[in-house]
């Protein structure tokens, strides 16, 4: 883990994001390599899982209909990256976490090009810990309180952990994750001091959960389409190797204030940490770009999102209480 350069790439990263649309001169069509960008997308890597599932299906479907003569490929990177890539139109379509900056719909607009912005799903950020850690609840305002460096032992939060120090790992320093903790948890604050040495990152969401599952003392933050057990058809249950912790939106968490990353809990609004998943467009024509994003938001690229474990964007859902009975 490269803990000593990530709060300075966190740091960049973001400033970089305010320069994206700037510097740039109008183009025409012959400008761009139009069949280059239109065989990939690019992708935040947190949405690994749900967007193969998608191409897969997608390809499949259009190629029974011989509609899909060219291909479409997956390029999964960091968020900063993706939206890089499509200002610089090397790719039509990005999938992200957050929308167009006004910066960037008046460059994309002054260049001719029509920017659209879909919305397809909605993610729960997870946090997880080590299987062997007794304490699975944790209240926004002490993960706050971790990222700024206010806390950094266990029993900080919980007098009685003999666990040490938190062992924080995010997926990618310039991940959509990283992003939704400056931007929506430290509002615009930067994680931690670059004096702490207790907050790092990897480089994808699968080394977020093999760290956590082997390291008991930490802490890992990752998309939670990457934990569902796909052998529960009901979304419910999520992997056996490393422990979901429940989040509670008030300053003390309990059992009964806090709530797993799961779709119902999503959707009623109880799981303060959701994001929405956007498709981010800019392609001149209707290619396979357009034709993909527009799968993901109708009833068959839907289902598959619900299938996977996370809210789509158009839910057709029935929520009941139950009460169970032991």
């Amino acid at each position: 883990m490269n803990r000593t350069q990530f709060n300075n790439i966190v740091g960049l990263s973001l400033i970089l994001g305010l320069f994206l649309a700037c510097g740039n001169k109008p183009k025409t069509e012959s400008d761009y390599d139009y069949e280059a960008a239109a065989s990939v997308f690019m992708a935040d890597e947190s949405f690994h899982p749900i967007l193969d599932e998608e191409l897969d299906v997608f390809t499949n479907v259009f190629n029974r209909h011989a509609i899909a003569q060219d291909t479409l490929h997956a390029v999964y990177t960091s968020e900063t990256e993706a939206i890089e890539k499509l200002m610089k139109n090397e790719t039509w379509l990005a999938f992200t976490t957050r929308k167009f900056t006004d910066k960037e719909m008046e460059n994309l607009k002054a260049r001719s090009f029509i920017p659209r912005i879909m919305p397809i799903a909605f993610d729960g950020l997870a946090i997880i810990v080590n299987n062997s850690n007794p304490d699975t609840c944790i209240s926004v305002k002490d993960f706050a309180r971790i990222l700024k460096g206010e806390v950094s032992e266990w029993k900080e939060l919980y007098p009685n952990s003999k666990l040490g120090q938190i062992d924080v790992v995010f997926d990618n320093p310039k991940s959509s994750t990283v992003r939704f903790c400056v931007d929506s948890i430290l509002g615009g604050t930067p994680i931690l001091s670059q004096e702490s040495e207790n907050i790092g990152a990897v480089l994808k969401s699968s080394e977020v959960v093999e760290y956590v599952e082997k390291t008991p003392n930490a802490l890992g933050i990752i998309g939670s389409n990457w934990l569902n057990d796909k052998r529960d058809t009901t979304n419910i249950t999520f992997k056996k190797n490393i422990t979901v912790m429940k989040v509670s939106r008030l300053d003390s968490a309990t059992v009964r204030n806090s709530f797993r990353p799961y779709q119902a809990y999503i959707y009623n609004g109880n799981y303060p940490l959701v994001r929405t998943i956007y498709a981010l467009l800019t392609e001149p024509r209707t290619g396979m770009p357009t034709r993909f994003a527009n799968f993901c938001s109708l009833p068959q690229g839907q289902k598959i999102i619900f299938s996977a474990g996370l809210l789509p964007n158009t839910p057709n859902m029935n929520v009941r209480n139950v009460n169970v009975v032991k």
